[in-house]
């Protein structure tokens, strides 16, 4: 008697785990179904990793797409019913096994792929490793558990067995119940789920239904164009890094730079990287705090991707180079003197600690730059032979709403204040007198990095990409969530091949 008990849990705990598997796949087979013109497109068309070329691949044919979209769909419902019954289980299983292989390995975790997709920061074993490694032991494991499989073995067991070998008609009846008990939670859990989408819809956090609101990388255009500045050879267009430091300059909307901090988590940053480098991005521009992160995400990954690092001076210790040497540390490849410092050591003439802070950053062998977003703190530098290895100017036009008029604009009004006089600087204006910035960049004898270029969301893409290129910018900074990143590479590639009015030669 107690075998039979110890034999009965072994077959109820197998029962139990076989059941989950197929309800997991079952699930997302159906959500998959119910969805109106479901596709596997995005996801494998945004698969990273070393087998991301046989996923690219998959998804750049129409007629392919669909037979894997049916495929998806109904082997996940196949196999999940199959599972969850105990019919056909080593078939199920071993099928079970191939599909949830070819998923492990679009968005592998590990590699360049680390934090691209999945439930957390995992290494090597996520969540399908482990179905999968549950579905083999179902493979080469001969128990079955309780299930459809199991009765109907028992049936033919039973049609050859001696009449003197009478088996109770309790224990007969057991063994029936046990073994179709499958089927009438298998339609319970199917009334449920009904239910609840009928309430509140397909459950969108599934893993079978999310889909990416983003042009996929089989969308893009082509190569992004690349240029130098000092060695390094950088895309024309860099990802600011604002965005990823919550630093908003929404007008005077304060919830948004928490918003932004919000949904850029550290796993969304390394995605938006990720997603930035596979588009032809190379090259970052970021805010001295956030060069922890960067340095993190470069260890984790293995990223090449360069780092330009904003630096300013610690004037209350009268130690100009404290952050030249942590950006240094942390692993910068280009450093550049902040544009609020810049403006704001002209207006108080200090241009010397902007000389110092350049020729430090030069000692080491670093590429030196010099942002600003007031133009007549680059021309008093200019005048001053004060001379950086490249120019990071706010560059866009003033033709939008938000904008404060031109008669109310003063020189070095970008200070880090918001005024609440309604005709004064609110987080609205960066670039203040357009045609000086565009007779002073157009002069210059240095590569210029545009910024600011859609005036922090006001300009759209298209008008502020081509506005910067034309008036002489040799490179565009331009902050980006992951879902803007392609469609703006896109229209970084159109804008270049197809820009008539431009001037200045192309320095880098």
């Amino acid at each position: 008697m107690k075998n039979i008990i110890q034999t009965d849990w072994k077959k109820f705990i197998f029962t139990l785990l076989r059941m989950a598997i197929g309800w997991h796949f079952l699930y997302e087979g159906i959500s998959k179904l119910i969805i109106q013109d479901w596709s596997s497109y995005s996801y494998l068309a945004n698969s990273t990793g070393p087998f991301s070329g046989f996923y690219h691949w998959l998804a750049a044919s129409e007629g392919i797409l669909r037979i894997i979209d049916l495929l998806n769909i109904y082997g996940l419902i196949l196999i999940g019913i199959a599972l969850f019954i105990g019919l056909f289980l080593r078939i199920a299983a071993i099928a079970g096994t191939f599909l949830l292989i070819l998923y492990y390995f679009a968005y592998p975790p590990f590699g360049e792929s680390l934090f691209n997709i999945g439930d957390g920061h995992l290494f090597i074993v996520d969540k399908i490793f482990i179905e999968v490694l549950a579905l083999l032991f179902f493979v080469f494991y001969k128990e079955k558990g309780f299930g459809i499989e199991h009765f109907i073995e028992l049936i033919k067991k039973s049609r050859h067995k001696a009449p003197t070998e009478n088996i109770p008609y309790s224990d007969s009846r057991r063994n029936v119940l046990k073994n179709l008990a499958t089927l009438p939670f298998l339609g319970l859990m199917g009334v449920w789920t009904a239910k609840s989408i009928r309430k509140f819809g397909v459950d969108v956090m599934s893993g079978a239904t999310i889909q990416l609101d983003q042009a996929a990388l089989g969308e893009l255009k082509g190569t992004l164009p690349k240029g130098k500045i000092g060695d390094h050879e950088i895309s024309r267009m860099v990802l600011g890094g604002n965005l990823i430091g919550g630093w908003a300059h929404s007008r005077d909307l304060i919830y948004v730079s928490s918003l932004f901090k919000a949904y850029n988590t550290e796993k969304k940053i390394y995605e938006t990287l990720i997603l930035a480098e596979n588009a032809g991005i190379n090259t970052i521009n970021i805010g001295f705090p956030t060069n922890a992160l960067i340095a993190k995400y470069k260890r984790m990954t293995g990223s090449k991707i360069k780092v330009i690092s904003q630096v300013a001076p610690n004037m209350q210790k009268g130690d100009y180079f404290e952050q030249i040497n942590q950006a240094i540390d942390y692993g910068a490849d280009i450093l550049q003197v902040q544009g609020n410092w810049c403006d704001w050591l002209v207006r108080d003439q200090k241009t010397e600690v902007i000389e110092m802070m350049l020729e430090k950053i030069r000692s080491h062998k670093i590429t030196a730059g010099l942002a600003s977003h007031t133009v007549d703190a680059l021309i008093v530098c200019e005048e001053k032979g004060i001379i950086p290895d490249y120019y990071m100017k706010t560059m866009h036009h003033d033709q939008y709403w938000s904008a404060h008029p031109r008669e109310n604009r003063i020189p070095f009004e970008v200070d880090g204040k918001n005024y609440l006089d309604h005709n004064r600087f609110h987080n609205n204006i960066f670039c203040l007198f357009p045609e000086r910035t565009v007779e002073f960049v157009n002069k210059a004898k240095v590569p210029v990095m545009g910024y600011k270029v859609l005036a922090a969301g006001a300009i759209e893409p298209k008008d502020g990409f081509n506005w910067a290129f034309e008036n002489g910018a040799d490179f565009i900074c331009v902050g980006m969530f992951d879902f803007q990143l392609v469609k703006d590479v896109n229209i970084c590639i159109d804008t270049l091949n197809n820009l008539n009015n431009r001037k200045r030669e192309w320095f880098g």
